[in-house]
């Protein structure tokens, strides 16, 4: 018996999705996780899947993981010593990053301090041209004396990023081999490496939490690849990618930028396969942890995606799965500020000692005891009995804001769900204006371990008709790295025009691109199977200082095709922005090229439709909207594809609880999934 096993680590519980490949059967999991020993948890969970399932370490052909660990790195500052060697002149390229107040509201608010720290920051004497010839070569005696200044100061990590390096990687290579004779024992990063485009500070800052997350990353693989094969697991270790992919672990080592998203990312993945199986043109993702509220727009199954994304303080400028972080997850700390205010976030009880209803020590009220107050979270164990609920733990909690807040402990435990839900609503208020669309368009497809328990109630503020609760929705993101595709992400920076010489350039720079991605599929991949190429190229008017990525056709830049790649471009910026100019003329900045590679997915077949009402398996007392009601409390495991239920309503499963409200209706479709729409 062979089975594929993904794992997602969050703040609060590990998630694992296992697949019999034999009889197809998808069995979920969850454990604790273990944030002062990583990797533990990954090792706990086998440990249980063999005890509940009988699939021994040994029957696992296909493992795959989403790591945490750079982005809390980041988060947590608990990274590398850095030094930063760029082109002298150049040494406040962070400093001075985009001149952008963090706030613009408040005038006191500050950048934060660079991960690199200026006096870290060492200019070498060098020069190279943005058409990729050397001005000025590399100053060998520069570089030494750099590399003493910085070892002298404490760093263990240089990270390179030198002027036009994306045009050129030979100065910074250069470099490279002098640090490696002078201090062998120093990790180096090249921004040439990390993601070779063009814009100086976007290259920099990218290169630096690369570089800041290299060696805990890579400490971390390592020792889950030596638990791994203790354990008897033979399959070779896949990372799942920020940008929804998986590559093989030992990539994830030298290459830890692509992982710092990853496991959002594996989230938005899995509730795209959802909404592209029921057929759901435009979707919310939601999913909501320990630690976090996530939020992603999926069209016609296909999650967005962009670049810049912020991890901790800082962006990124790798592609990524788009996606909204809210610091409002069920483990979220309630508190006073100093003005009396009650304030939700974004400190996380995390796993250790987690909410207090959890019993394992947690005194501070988290959204989690609230929902316990309030008698909403159902049965008696969460997390596939990994907690025991302890409703009087919640009570005292939220009782100690009760008293100081003057009010009664219902009415302060639906006052801390408000105040998280209307923090969910105003990000989510922005991410659909910068899509320049109408939440009530959408439906939320919620997961997570809480995303169930907080959707319908965040459905009505928005004015969201229609909520799609997946069959195992605590371990959603688990699932998308089960099903993730083989993907990485090449650029090239072009900067020509939109005319026969420049589609000529292009065209060269498409040829080296495919071979690039052909070699890190087959060689470094070991992918045999079909490959799928897809062009783009980011392009502007000429005198514009941004740019749009438009899809491209590789016969149209190979027959130097105009007209069909300018189209193109006019349509996207239409889309975008509402005007486009076709009279203009039109720049070609980068060259983009996403190769991927399709995994055997679950073949899920159908159920059969019933018209019977749904029977609950009792009545609970409830506090919502106000006041006591009863509410009928359901199984998820006993209900069948068509059974029909009202609100309110308490729907009870090994992953999560989810909460239909009043004046909501819903009904089991023929996928399994819980459709809760709100009553007309």
């Amino acid at each position: 018996m062979k089975c594929r096993v993904a794992v997602d680590i969050g703040g609060t519980f590990t998630d694992f999705c296992v697949l019999d490949e034999e009889t197809g059967e998808l069995r979920t999991l969850k454990t604790l996780s273990t944030p002062t020993t990583p990797g533990a948890e990954v090792m706990n969970g086998i440990a249980e899947i063999d005890q509940r399932y009988g699939l021994k370490p040994s029957s696992i052909g296909y493992f795959s993981h989403g790591t945490t660990v750079g982005v809390n790195t980041v988060i947590q500052r608990r990274g590398a010593e850095l030094a930063l060697f760029t082109t002298q002149g150049f040494e406040d390229v962070l400093e001075v990053a985009r001149l952008k107040v963090p706030d613009p509201y408040n005038i006191f608010s500050r950048r934060p301090a660079p991960l690199a720290p200026r006096e870290r920051v060492y200019g070498i004497t060098e020069r190279m041209l943005k058409d990729g010839s050397v001005e000025t070569a590399v100053d060998a005696a520069d570089v030494r004396a750099a590399v003493a200044a910085a070892t002298a100061d404490g760093a263990d990590t240089i990270v390179v990023a030198l002027l036009h390096a994306y045009s050129n990687p030979d100065n910074e290579r250069e470099v490279r081999g002098i640090i490696a004779e002078a201090a062998p024992e120093m990790t180096v990063t090249l921004s040439s490496d990390v993601w070779p485009v063009i814009r100086e500070y976007e290259r920099t800052v990218t290169s630096t939490v690369a570089g800041y997350v290299q060696r805990r990353v890579a400490d971390y693989i390592g020792s889950l690849q030596a638990a791994l094969a203790k354990s008897g697991v033979s399959a070779e270790l896949l990372i799942t990618k920020s940008n929804g992919g998986i590559m093989a672990a030992e990539l994830g080592k030298t290459n830890p930028i692509q992982t710092l998203l990853s496991g959002t990312a594996s989230g938005v993945i899995g509730a795209a396969d959802v909404a592209a199986r029921i057929g759901a043109s435009d979707v919310l993702s939601f999913d909501v942890g320990g630690t976090s509220a996530d939020v992603a727009v999926i069209r016609d199954g296909k999650p967005a995606f962009g670049t810049g994304e912020m991890v901790g303080d800082f962006p990124i400028y790798v592609p990524t799965v788009s996606v909204t972080s809210i610091g409002e997850g069920g483990g979220s700390i309630a508190w006073i500020d100093d003005f009396g205010m009650l304030k939700v976030g974004p400190e996380s009880a995390g796993s250790t000692p987690g909410p207090a209803c959890y019993g394992q020590g947690g005194e501070r009220p988290a959204i989690t005891d609230a929902f316990a107050t309030l008698g909403l979270l159902g049965g008696a164990e969460l997390g596939y009995g990994a907690v025991t609920l302890d409703r009087a733990a919640a009570d005292r909690a939220v009782g100690g804001l009760a008293t100081r807040l003057g009010l009664g402990l219902q009415e302060t435990a639906e006052s801390i769900i408000r105040v998280s839900i209307s923090g969910m609503y105003l990000e989510i208020s922005k991410l659909m204006s910068r899509h320049g669309a109408d939440p009530r368009s959408f439906a939320l497809l919620a997961f997570g371990g809480a995303g169930p328990m907080t959707a319908c109630l965040l459905a009505r503020e928005l004015g969201i008709g229609r909520v799609i609760v997946p069959p195992t929705p605590g371990v959603l993101s688990a699932y998308g790295g089960l099903i993730a595709d083989i993907r990485n992400d090449f650029i090239r920076t072009a900067f020509v025009d939109l005319d026969e010489g420049g589609l000529a350039v292009l065209e060269g720079h498409a040829v080296d691109l495919e071979r690039q991605a052909l070699a890190w599929l087959r060689d470094e991949q070991g992918f045999e199977g079909e490959a799928r190429l897809i062009f783009t190229a980011d392009m502007r008017y000429q005198g514009q200082s941004y740019e749009i990525e438009t899809q491209v056709k590789r016969a149209d830049i190979s027959a130097g095709r105009i007209l069909p790649i300018a189209e193109a471009f006019h349509a996207e910026h239409a889309a975008v922005y509402d005007h486009s100019d076709p009279e203009a003329p039109v720049q070609i900045v980068n060259l983009r090229l996403v190769v991927s590679g399709s995994v055997a997915k679950p073949d899920f077949q159908p159920g059969t439709m019933t018209d019977a009402v749904a029977k609950p398996v009792g009545n609970i007392d409830i506090f919502l909207d106000g006041a006591a009601r009863t509410a009928n409390l359901y199984a998820r495991s006993e209900l069948d594809c068509g059974n029909t239920l009202t609100g309110p309503a308490v729907v009870s499963q090994d992953d999560c609880t989810t909460i239909i409200p009043p004046g909501f209706d819903a009904h089991i479709d023929v996928w399994g999934n819980l459709v809760i729409e709100q009553e007309a």
